[in-house]
């Protein structure tokens, strides 16, 4: 990688922790600068859209590695219940890693810019696209029938993005891992199931 290409990704991977920390607004260009130990002209150069163009894709950066961890979740698993287990796992150790700080890289942007700006608001649609794809996906190979796999993963991830929020907001994940078994359970066919 090119001196620009690690000024770049440093930039961008800089921005993507600032704004799952402390959100679109709460994050200014000077300590996103600062942070990464970028050179002051650098940021402009790489993001002439400045930090619209930042955001979105630092948006589309950490989505498109937190799909791949689903994915890789939803293959290892060998059913519904121990894959959103995993799942919701992986959340509410991010949470308590970062003392509550840090929630969705998608979500704590979204609900901040994606109504004020439409780069913001398709990378934030364009991440949510692909996981609710790989989400239903693996609900089709858990047998869940076709016609409602599209519907169920969208209960799926706003299930569990909701669960992400109220722990965030409660300082305590347990809502995570109910709301990830009760997810599982209903695939799995032990509680009445809409698929």
């Amino acid at each position: 990688m090119t001196a620009r290409g690690e000024t770049r990704g440093r930039l961008l991977r800089t921005a993507a922790e600032l704004f799952q920390r402390q959100g679109y607004h709460g994050t200014g260009l000077n300590q996103v600068l600062a942070d990464s130990r970028a050179p002051k002209g650098s940021l402009y150069f790489h993001f002439p859209g400045g930090k619209e163009e930042l955001a979105a894709e630092a948006v589309t950066l950490s989505g498109r590695e937190l799909g791949e961890v689903f994915a890789g979740l939803m293959e290892a698993a060998p059913d519904a219940r121990t894959a959103l287990a995993t799942v919701g796992e992986h959340f509410a150790r991010s949470l308590e890693d970062s003392a509550f700080q840090k929630g969705c890289p998608v979500a704590t942007v979204a609900l901040e810019a994606a109504a004020e700006s439409e780069p913001i608001r398709a990378a934030c649609d364009a991440v949510y696209a692909a996981w609710q794809s790989v989400f239903a996906t693996a609900l089709r190979g858990w047998g869940v029938r076709e016609e409602r796999a599209d519907s169920f993963a969208d209960t799926v991830l706003s299930s569990l993005q909701g669960a992400v929020l109220l722990a965030r907001i409660r300082r305590d994940v347990s809502v995570i891992h109910r709301t990830a078994r009760d997810l599982g359970d209903l695939i799995d066919g032990r509680s009445p199931s809409p698929v």
